[in-house]
């Protein structure tokens, strides 16, 4: 068990590298530059027998500041997270392969070229060829080089819990940053529209999803790792902090992501438990709600109750909207009609822009991996869509031990249908399903394919 103070002492590190990223601009990119050195040398001076673990405390540390770096300026450039979460995982393969169950993810892997020789020829000027297909595809090949890094690879039940805990510390510093740049955040709401202002001047929606990632992170340490009063106390301010700010985005796909994790990580929980343990669940849920109920009417209060119409899919002055999705469904229904019109090869990377701009006079992204996948890649998009789906169930039906499975996958299920893939995080959290989660006291070595170096 993790000591105390230990937890406590980099919960605190975060709020005052929070505080240092507002504060000093000029070492923003310095500090994630010594996270990158920082990581790598961990890596490379692990013993062989925390060589994994130590990948997936970096890709987690990474993908959970994404946002943060974004929003401030520190990335070297807007897809390094994406880019440092492969070369992480390619290092990892160095020192302990992949599985040689993992090959689907291959097959994943080589689907996806076709959609950038389409794209090499179609698209024009006003669409750089790299820069798009770079946008579109990284992460999905994210993913796919994180599901081949991952996939059976043991790690102990303890061990995971870790890895939740390099995913919830940089978000401490973002939502640290968040009530810095806005701490008033009566100032800055007009409408029920997603709110740049309460998200560091950034996208909301990716704000939101990082945050609603978060909440679900410390949301486990409150059942699992909480043993102490005080460590209730602390885990308890944070989830309500990290709450709050995600609601006043104003950006709903990231919290509904959170409640639909939690959901089924205490569901799946209170099931595995015994007698004794499920009362203990009871009582702790009974806080966690009256933490939840806490934030939302804190949230109401800062948001002259605009967030309750904003959930209500309400504008400001409480009439109804038509469209619940903000203009989603009438991309995914675009992009279904782009795969309609190309069945077989689909239209290529970043087509559906092309599209779009020859149609309105302006690029705009997909919302919607599945429509996006289908729509560039055609038949070879529903290929991979069934690699996703149906190849973590074969390690489910091995191994039931991965207690966050299903809320690793709901994750990443529901952020791809609201904001593609436009952070590294869905890619990897879908990675972590994959591990194969034993007991404390045995590591199970099976047989792997050993990258040459």
């Amino acid at each position: 068990m993790e000591k105390e103070s230990n937890y406590i002492g980099l919960v605190v590190l975060h709020i005052i590298i929070g505080v240092l990223i507002y504060a000093l601009p000029i070492i923003r990119q310095p500090f994630y530059l010594a996270v990158i050195v920082f990581f790598f040398v961990r890596i490379i001076t692990a013993k062989k027998s925390k060589k994994t673990i130590t990948v997936l405390f970096a890709c987690c540390y990474i993908i959970a500041g994404e946002s943060l770096f974004r929003m401030t300026g520190g990335g070297l450039f807007y897809e390094i997270s994406k880019y440092l979460v492969i070369l992480f995982a390619v290092f990892g393969m160095f020192y302990s392969g992949i599985s040689n169950k993992a090959y689907p993810y291959f097959f994943y892997l080589i689907a996806l070229v076709p959609a950038v020789v389409l794209a090499s020829v179609n698209l024009g000027y006003d669409l750089r060829f790299r820069s798009s297909v770079a946008f579109v595809l990284s992460g999905p090949v994210c993913l796919g080089i994180s599901a081949l890094y991952c996939y059976d690879k043991p790690i102990k039940k303890s061990e995971i819990l870790d890895v939740i805990k390099y995913i919830g510390l940089p978000i401490v510093s973002m939502t640290t940053y968040l009530f810095l740049y806005s701490p008033t955040i009566k100032e800055t709401i007009s409408s029920t529209a997603s709110n740049y202002a309460a998200s560091g001047g950034f996208g909301p929606n990716q704000v939101s999803t990082i945050l609603g990632l978060g909440i679900f992170a410390f949301t486990v340490r409150f059942f699992l790792n909480s043993p102490t009063l005080l460590l209730k106390m602390v885990n308890g301010v944070i989830i309500l902090a990290i709450s709050f700010r995600a609601l006043v985005t104003f950006s709903r796909g990231g919290v509904l992501t959170a409640l639909l994790m939690i959901s089924i990580f205490l569901f799946f929980l209170y099931i595995k438990s015994g007698f004794k343990q499920k009362q203990r669940i009871v009582l702790t849920f009974l806080l966690f709600s009256f933490l939840g109920v806490f934030s939302w009417v804190l949230s109401k209060n800062q948001t002259n109750d605009l967030i309750e119409k904003r959930y209500s899919n309400q504008d400001a002055a409480g009439r109804s909207t038509d469209d619940i999705t903000t203009g989603r469904a009438d991309l995914f229904f675009d992009e279904l009609e782009g795969f309609m019109n190309e069945p077989f090869l689909g239209v290529g990377a970043s087509g559906m822009k092309k599209i779009r701009l020859e149609k309105e006079g302006q690029i705009i992204a997909s919302h919607n991996e599945i429509s996006r996948l289908l729509s560039e890649h055609g038949i070879l998009g529903i290929f991979i869509i069934c690699i996703l789906i149906f190849k973590p169930l074969s390690i489910r039906e091995r191994s039931t031990n991965n207690l966050f499975f299903y809320a690793f996958l709901a994750f990443w299920f529901a952020t791809i249908n609201h904001s593609a893939m436009r952070l590294a995080a869905p890619g990897f959290i879908y990675a972590l399903s994959l591990l194969n989660i034993v007991d404390d006291k045995t590591i199970v070595h099976r047989k792997r394919l050993v990258a040459k170096g």
